[in-house]
């Protein structure tokens, strides 16, 4: 990295910011100080409405273009401590210059020892990789995009990290990000699509990854104030969906006139009866098995008769939608499969899903050429049921701008009303959780048509567009040894099979 690289270009574009909410600004004073002179084809009240969004949206950009130079500061601050170091320096001595910068920079943040030491590292893996910091000086991405990036490439290869940054930020890569730009996405979202793609090309396997990862389970107890604390678990995603999910249903079936309690507080009490011995049925146990992802919004209960001894784990049973490729679940590659409201998990997990959780397992099978989705698989049929799992698999999530409410909550709503003219298909089918439901009735948010394979975008009242978060499929992982030719045949023999 240049010492002096881009800083010019960089003040540059905070100079252009300051000047359009400059601009922004006079115009809102003269709609305020003018406001009875305005012409009467100017909704006046609507227009200062607009400029406060603009002005949001400008600060914004100003906010991660100012980031970028405070980025860029941090890693050049250390680079001129360790140039004027002399050659002769020892390995202490340039330690000690390096802790002194850190903390003179902890300083002049008024940040603690830790937290300027991670924000420098932070600064130096993103200014490493000059399309995020390009776009971060741009205004495209904020900080906490970039430090997304610098997190989930800890750990790469350099190549591995310029492969994940080159899908996201590289138009012109082989296989370029789908859907909404990663700016255009929230953090959280942001986060989990490139979680699931570092998922797939870390270098070391996801198997190998989850098994040390199973060793550092753990409970942790946080006292906290007002006479509360807090229980924190870490645990296999499967144990964890099922805990979730367990609770979320009992919660919702308690929830009636007379219960006072809201569904976020019915949950701890539920967790903590359970945990405590004081809320199960006489002559039943809690079994985990039956409810591993089955859903915030489906009707598990406690099952009787099923005995654990104490300190085991049963193994879940999957009655969510399990994202895996034919030749992870026979067992041929370790490619790694998804759980819906989870992601990537470890191909030996979905194949343990499946196998002791076929009854109620929707299992998706991919297109080996390109990683699509193909067909849902079954054990209970009706259309109306297979159409809502298609699209909470193709959804993930409710679509509306910027949240996060997972599909087992949402509802199947049609994009243009029946009494439209909307159909009941793929592309006028959307999931929206309720909260979003009502507002798309009760304001003038517009969503776009949907795909078979891509959620719908949505319009907002201002006339601003939002792209869909679209998943970025890739070609399935190939036994080791299969040819070419082989390929095609395995192709097609799985595409005749899917056609029956």
């Amino acid at each position: 990295m240049g010492i002096s690289r881009g800083v010019g270009v960089v003040l540059e574009g905070v100079h252009a910011s300051v000047a359009a909410l400059d601009a922004l600004t006079l115009e809102d004073s003269f709609l305020a100080s003018a406001a009875a002179g305005v012409g009467a084809d100017v909704d006046v009240l609507q227009r200062r409405y607009e400029l406060c969004l603009e002005r949001m949206e400008l600060t914004s950009r100003l906010e991660a273009q100012l980031a970028a130079v405070k980025t860029r500061d941090a890693a050049r601050a250390l680079e001129f401590q360790q140039a004027m170091a002399p050659p002769d320096a020892t390995v202490q001595d340039r330690t000690y210059a390096e802790m002194s910068a850190v903390e003179e920079i902890a300083g002049v943040l008024t940040l603690s020892s830790a937290a300027a030491g991670a924000f420098v590292e932070q600064s130096r893996r993103v200014c490493s990789l000059p399309l995020v910091i390009d776009a971060l000086a741009a205004g495209a991405i904020s900080w906490q995009h970039a430090r997304i990036v610098a997190d989930e490439t800890e750990g790469l290869t350099p190549d591995g990290a310029a492969a994940l940054v080159a899908h996201f930020f590289d138009p012109n890569d082989p296989n370029p990000a789908r859907g909404a730009a990663p700016g255009e996405l929230v953090p959280s979202r942001f986060r989990a699509k490139v979680r699931t793609w570092r998922e797939r090309h870390h270098p070391e396997t996801l198997e190998r990854r989850h098994a040390k990862s199973v060793a550092d389970r753990r409970m942790e107890y946080t006292p906290d104030r007002d006479g509360m604390a807090w229980i924190n678990l870490y645990l296999p995603g499967d144990t964890a969906c099922a805990i979730w999910n367990r609770t979320t249903a009992t919660a919702r079936g308690l929830q009636n006139p007379a219960e006072n309690r809201t569904l976020t507080q019915l949950r701890p009490d539920i967790a903590a009866s359970l945990l405590l011995g004081a809320g199960l049925l006489p002559n039943t146990e809690y079994n985990a098995a039956a409810d591993t992802a089955a859903g915030p919004g489906s009707a598990a209960g406690t099952s009787a008769g099923n005995s654990t001894e104490l300190g085991e784990v049963p193994t879940p049973r999957a009655d969510v939608l399990v994202t895996v490729p034919v030749f992870s679940l026979l067992g041929l590659t370790d490619e790694p499969a998804a759980l819906d409201a989870l992601g990537p998990i470890p191909a030996s997990m979905a194949r343990k899903l499946v196998a002791d959780g076929a009854d109620s397992f929707y299992r998706v099978l991919v297109d080996p050429r390109d990683g699509a989705p193909l067909e849902i698989g079954r054990t209970r049929y009706r259309l109306p049921e297979t159409i809502k799992q298609w699209i909470r698999m193709r959804d993930a999530k409710c679509t509306f701008p910027g949240c996060s409410n997972r599909s087992p909550d949402n509802e199947t709503d049609h994009l243009k009303a029946w009494e439209h003219g909307g159909t009941t298909g793929t592309s006028n089918l959307g999931q929206l959780c309720p909260k979003h439901h009502r507002l798309k009735h009760a304001r003038p948010w517009k969503p776009t048509p949907g795909t078979k394979s891509e959620p719908p975008g949505w319009t907002s009242p201002t006339g601003r567009h939002y792209n869909a978060e679209h998943p970025d499929h890739e070609p399935t992982h190939w036994p080791p040894g299969t040819l070419p030719g082989q390929r095609s045949l395995l192709e097609e023999a799985i595409l005749q099979r899917l056609a029956t």
